[in-house]
């Protein structure tokens, strides 16, 4: 995220998230009110975020998908507070979500009686990039590993004649947010512990597991220059100046994060699969998106699997 400031606010809006999610145990009318702010919140931290994806991170998929977030969370708020009570379950998905994600996103490392506790950030970060380098070197290449601007060996270093080029591996790198996600997801629902334990099991490995083929990928088409296509088209629709940089655009920018949201989308339906409760997420989405209620079990011939009572 940008900066302390942001880091702040996530926090402050997963807490109000957190504070939703107790009180509709004991208060409904009081967790209603605290949840919808919550969702305005919300909407004010991906706003902040825009400029960020948008023209720093010069990700167009991202940066349209935080300029989207803000009115429907903006609509999500309402809808609750109006009584849509089954927006209750995503409220508690994305409290349970922030809290697998922000410590990764905002602990440092800490020093604690002369032994320094390593940041998380630090030690995924590390974790992907040594299993990334692994894979790199399994397919015949040999980049040098060399400590990045953040201060952890998670960089891989190309020569291209003279010209230094760079990758490194960044929390965004590592999988953690969509592990989050669907951490959250799965977490918020009611369904028993055994099937919860199966979804789980079956989401992480996969996510994790691609992510590791999708760093592979961009660490060799950019440190060996693999996709300088349309040099001029791309320099343009990203904003750059760098040739050197067509590459990594159109492997991770373009190719890489249109994959993902395939790969998503498969991991999701793997998991209603397991825990058909998860529908009432997307049904609200759906709704919020197209203002029509859906009946998706039915479609999915999941009905049967959700009354089978304790039987798992």
């Amino acid at each position: 995220m940008p900066g302390l400031l942001s880091d702040a606010l996530a926090w402050v809006v997963i807490a109000t998230f957190v504070s939703g999610a107790l009180l509709s145990h004991r208060d409904e009318r009081m967790a209603r009110s605290v949840t919808a702010a919550a969702w305005g919140l919300f909407a004010v931290f991906w706003l902040q975020l825009i400029p960020h994806f948008a023209f720093e991170h010069k990700s167009y998929i991202e940066g349209f998908l935080s300029l989207a977030a803000v009115p429907a969370c903006l609509y999500a708020g309402y809808l609750l507070y109006s009584g849509r009570d089954t927006l209750f379950v995503l409220s508690k998905a994305v409290a349970a979500m922030g809290v697998i994600y922000l410590p990764f996103e905002t602990i440092p490392a800490l020093a604690l009686f002369g032994v320094t506790i390593p940041a998380p950030r630090g030690v995924l970060m590390e974790t992907v990039a040594a299993q990334t380098a692994f894979l790199v070197n399994a397919l015949g290449y040999s980049p040098e590993m060399i400590v990045g601007d953040q201060g952890y060996l998670n960089t891989f270093l190309f020569m291209d004649g003279s010209h230094r080029l760079t990758v490194s591996v960044v929390l965004a790198c590592t999988g953690l947010g969509s592990m989050a996600i669907f951490g959250g997801l799965i977490a918020a629902v009611d369904a028993p512990l055994r099937r919860k334990a199966r979804a789980l099991a079956i989401a992480i490995p996969i996510i994790y597991a691609l992510n590791l083929l999708r760093t592979t990928f961009i660490t060799i088409a950019f440190g060996k220059q693999y996709m300088q296509f349309f040099v001029d088209e791309i320099l343009l629709m990203f904003g750059s100046s760098d040739p050197y940089m067509v590459s990594f655009f159109i492997s991770d920018r373009i190719i890489s994060q249109f994959l993902a949201v395939v790969a998503l989308v498969g991991v999701t339906y793997l998991v209603v699969r397991e825990i058909p409760e998860l529908l009432t997420v997307i049904e609200d989405v759906l709704y919020m998106v197209t203002g029509d209620e859906y009946d998706l079990r039915d479609a999915l011939e999941l009905d049967g699997r959700q009354n089978r009572g304790g039987s798992v």
